[in-house]
């Protein structure tokens, strides 16, 4: 397994750290943001999801600088990504910071998504990530880490940032997933 694989096993790995640190209800303190409070725990997990964020463009640099790009990274890594932001999104809305009817579209356009990589895998090719998916998954990253610090350091001055990331990100999420059924659209209609 060359380095960008494990980098991205890493990201995986991280993710029930960042779990805990977002579910568990640590005693840590808060930070007074105003009307609202930032958790101590919850700028951890929010620091720790934004690290496992990073590592997905890192490993995606490595991969093409050094033609280390292997069709398992070329699955691992949109894993990666949808496992990462799914776990985020459902907290999100576990700790009332996000609409549930937004996670649940976005993540239906992942599972989607990843169905239709799986029935490409089966007629032996491999969809790797478009442009826009890649947009996409930044967009959603950047907005997830504004809600999971509780829209720090915009709750100051009561700018919704991280709602307004969200609203976008789930524009951006759907409008790809359109996008990248048409374009593979035929290994549905050729699949045997």
């Amino acid at each position: 397994m060359n380095l960008p694989n494990k980098i991205t096993l890493s990201r995986i790995f991280l993710i029930p750290i960042f779990i805990i640190l977002m579910s568990v209800p640590f005693e840590w303190g808060t930070f007074d943001m105003g009307e609202r409070e930032l958790p101590v725990a919850h700028l951890a997990g929010a620091l720790l999801f934004i690290i496992a964020s990073t590592t997905d463009w890192i490993d995606g640099y490595i991969a093409r600088k050094y033609n280390l790009v292997t069709n398992l990274g070329k699955f691992l890594d949109p894993l990666a990504d949808k496992l990462l932001v799914s776990a985020a999104l459902i907290l999100l809305v576990e700790i009332g910071l996000a609409p549930a009817w937004i996670v649940i579209l976005i993540i239906s356009r992942e599972f989607a998504v990843t169905g239709l990589r799986l029935v490409a895998a089966g007629e032996g090719s491999v969809l790797a990530a478009s442009q826009m998916g890649k947009l996409k998954t930044w967009i959603q990253i950047i907005a997830i880490s504004l809600l999971l610090l509780h829209n720090w350091p915009f709750a100051f001055i009561g700018f919704p940032l991280g709602m307004i990331a969200l609203y976008l990100a789930l524009f951006i999420t759907v409008y790809s997933g359109y996008d990248y059924f048409k374009k593979n659209w035929h290994v549905m209609r050729d699949s045997k």
